[in-house]
């Protein structure tokens, strides 16, 4: 296996027109761009990038308003997450590229597959469905919704950060821990602003997916109290290259929380479009 210490690695900030974004690349051959999700920054992908490095481009960022990024006045918006991406693709010249993204990083690769940029082989869509709307896949909506409010209730009176859960706390609490620093890091940023604009823009209807034309891997986590994993089988349905994979005794983090498990699937994934 290649030593990662002798692997070639650059970090920089991309100007934008109203904010800087802090950008990390490792590695070499194809890109993976790894959009993280409201819980973290640039740091969130360190178990991915370890693992993906020896063969692939490992570009990690942090979206606007994230350590170390900077915000827009106003605080971020996620509507402008894709066109930074675009930015930053075209900034480090990438020309063949593939996108995890985590949660709120589901806005970034959804909204660049609905683009169509020459560059994009295919997208990872984790525990997160973007700007669609999740209530089109029918299903209980409400009690999903109720047993979620709990759930995020227990978890944030036990001390526990919700998108890693008691499950995972209670196994790996040093997972816990750091997950919980990095989130800590981007201080000053008003996150119940951001999260309020990411549900206000996720309208778009299932049907909507029959524009994205690009392979995508839906991950769900079983024990999700963030996002509703019941919703994502219509949607991969609804996609045309579109495949549904479910984590079992996970929660809304398996890319952290089973990295191992989610590595393995992701790049099984991969292998198969090179």
């Amino acid at each position: 296996m290649t030593d990662a210490t002798a692997l070639p690695r650059q970090r920089g900030f991309l100007d934008r027109p109203d904010c800087r974004l802090y950008w990390e690349c490792m590695g070499s051959g194809p890109a993976i761009v790894f959009a993280h999700g409201l819980g973290g920054n640039h740091l969130s992908w360190w178990q991915q990038v370890a693992h993906f490095a020896p063969h692939y481009t490992c570009v990690t960022f942090s979206h606007r308003g994230f350590a170390p990024s900077t915000a827009p006045a106003g605080g971020p918006d996620p509507a402008a997450y894709a066109g930074d991406l675009a930015a930053l693709v075209a900034h480090l010249d990438l020309t063949d590229v593939r996108i995890v993204g985590q949660s709120m990083g589901g806005w970034t690769a959804l909204d660049t597959a609905f683009a169509k940029p020459a560059w994009l082989r295919a997208i990872v869509m984790a525990a997160t469905s973007g700007t669609i709307d999740p209530r089109q896949a029918g299903g209980d909506m409400a009690g999903w919704t109720q047993g979620a409010s709990d759930a995020r209730r227990a978890a944030l009176g036990a001390g526990v950060h919700p998108a890693i859960g008691l499950r995972a706390a209670r196994e790996q609490p040093a997972l816990h821990q750091l997950y919980r620093a990095i989130d800590e890091l981007s201080t000053g940023l008003d996150k119940e602003a951001v999260r309020a604009r990411l549900g206000a823009s996720r309208t778009r209807p299932l049907s909507d997916l029959a524009a994205v034309s690009v392979p995508v891997l839906w991950l769900t986590g079983e024990e999700d109290g963030t996002y509703p994993s019941f919703a994502v089988p219509a949607m991969a349905a609804a996609t045309p290259r579109g495949t549904h994979i479910q984590f079992e005794a996970t929660g809304h983090s398996a890319y952290f929380e089973r990295a191992a498990a989610f590595n393995k699937i992701v790049g099984d994934f991969f292998s198969e479009l090179d």
